[in-house]
């Protein structure tokens, strides 16, 4: 199980991605920039009890950001975006 977690690293909680929430039963995660779309299904399968019907991924690019006169970059991560089956929900995702 702990393995699972390791892959799936947080939920994405924007405000696009609640549209996508609760229009299209659609979830976005960052995740492991290692892991494949097989792994990001079995593990959101396994953790929260779910049927997954499609994942979608991407790389984001880090954003140049500065600190006085020195600039740097954020690190690039892997976006997630994980279909359930119709009727189905990720419970408490994205309550605050």
């Amino acid at each position: 199980m702990s393995k699972y977690h390791s892959l799936i690293r947080y939920p994405s909680i924007t405000e696009k991605n609640t549209i996508l929430r609760e229009t299209q039963n659609r979830y976005v995660f960052e995740v492991l920039r290692t892991a494949s779309k097989p792994q990001i299904k079995e593990a959101v399968e396994k953790l929260f009890g779910v049927t997954v019907v499609s994942v979608n991924t991407m790389l984001v690019k880090g954003k140049k950001k500065r600190m006085g006169r020195f600039a740097g970059y954020r690190p690039d991560w892997k976006k997630a975006i994980v279909k359930v089956q119709e009727g189905q929900s990720i419970a408490k995702f994205g309550e605050v």
